[in-house]
């Protein structure tokens, strides 16, 4: 027997709707208000929630975007029942994730009627569902392993300067930025901060191991408000079991990773000054996907510490390369004037 969960405060209208469906051979399970339905929706996972919309504690859109944001409920069939028809309400409901809407009064035909179908339509999606899950053996590229994350990964938000994952934290999840750029960096003996990546839109990032319980090895900062979708260590450690195209990808990637960090030590290690000043603020330029002559925002620290010099000495050669009319400088912004002739020194 299906089992149906009926959010609404009016006593009368739960009590002759639920006895209706149970006339029509479901199973009814009942809440006063938005927040008791919400916990008995976790508790009981119905096949279909009908919820009224304005109620105390709790109201109906505060319910739905409750359930949207659990794994074991955000698929749940879900349809609005109020009285109130004016436009806006139906769209803001619809754009929640809602399934149908229905007015007051109903008829009995129409509350049957919009329960049948979608349960139907909720049967169809779990069907492909379960089929896209059953296909990750189909999986051939890194790209193919980034719309994986985005179709199952978790959405995490962040804003400027906000910290996604510190050093020594458990490394839980793998991200995959869908915008905004990610600072990752350690600190050393003295407390001095060293950047050791910057990364943008559609890199992957945060991978430790993927064996063992190995914590972060660095902190992660959003530079700029950073969307981005996580998947678990275990999921992904799955997804690569069973699709070795992609792992030798993702080997790859890594391998281009650790090429980049051995370049960047021996620039370090060995360039001029100006070399690494160059060099580090056409990467900064690149990575926040900057036009040519279209300014780039970022502190003179995060410069030196990607360039492994001083800031004062940063700023020195900084204003030189601005007397040679090379870059322009105001506050935090740099322009670059000269690309070319800034390549060359880099």
């Amino acid at each position: 027997m299906k089992e149906v969960l009926l959010i609404e405060d009016d006593t009368v209208l739960r009590e002759n709707t639920a006895e209706l469906l149970e006339l029509s051979n479901y199973k009814v399970i009942t809440a006063a208000n938005g927040q008791i339905g919400l916990e008995m929706a976790k508790k009981n996972r119905p096949n279909i929630i009908i919820c009224d919309i304005m109620m105390p504690v709790l109201d109906g859109y505060g319910v739905l975007e409750g359930l949207s944001k659990q794994n074991e409920t955000k698929f749940i069939p879900f349809i609005f029942l109020s009285a109130k028809t004016e436009r806006q309400d139906v769209r803001k409901g619809m754009d929640l994730g809602a399934d149908d809407y229905i007015t007051k009064p109903f008829s009995e035909d129409e509350i049957i009627s919009a329960i049948e179908s979608r349960m139907a339509k909720a049967a169809i999606l779990k069907d492909e569902r379960e089929k896209h899950k059953d296909s990750l053996d189909e999986l051939r590229t890194l790209n193919d392993l980034k719309n994986f994350f985005d179709d199952n990964g978790t959405l995490f938000n962040y804003s400027r300067n906000e910290i996604i994952y510190s050093e020594r934290q458990n490394s839980n999840y793998i991200y995959l930025i869908i915008k905004g750029i990610v600072k990752c960096y350690k600190f050393d003996e003295k407390g001095k901060e060293l950047t050791t990546a910057l990364h943008k839109e559609d890199d992957l990032f945060g991978y430790t191991s993927f064996t063992q319980n190995i914590p972060y090895q660095e902190t992660a900062t959003a530079i700029k408000d950073v969307e981005m979708v996580g998947v678990s260590k275990s999921s992904l450690k799955d997804v690569l079991s069973k699709n070795h195209n992609v792992t030798l990808e993702l080997i790859q990637l890594l391998t281009n990773d650790l090429t980049g960090i051995k370049d960047q030590l021996l620039q370090m290690a060995y360039s001029s000054v100006h070399k690494k000043t160059a060099s580090t603020i056409i990467k900064f330029a690149e990575k926040l996907n900057s036009k040519p002559g279209e300014p780039i925002k970022i502190s003179r620290n995060d410069l030196a510490s990607v360039a492994g010099i001083a800031t004062e000495t940063l700023i020195r050669t900084m204003s030189d390369f601005k007397k040679k009319g090379l870059i322009e400088m105001e506050g935090r912004n740099i322009k670059i004037l000269d690309l070319e002739q800034l390549q060359l020194i880099s």
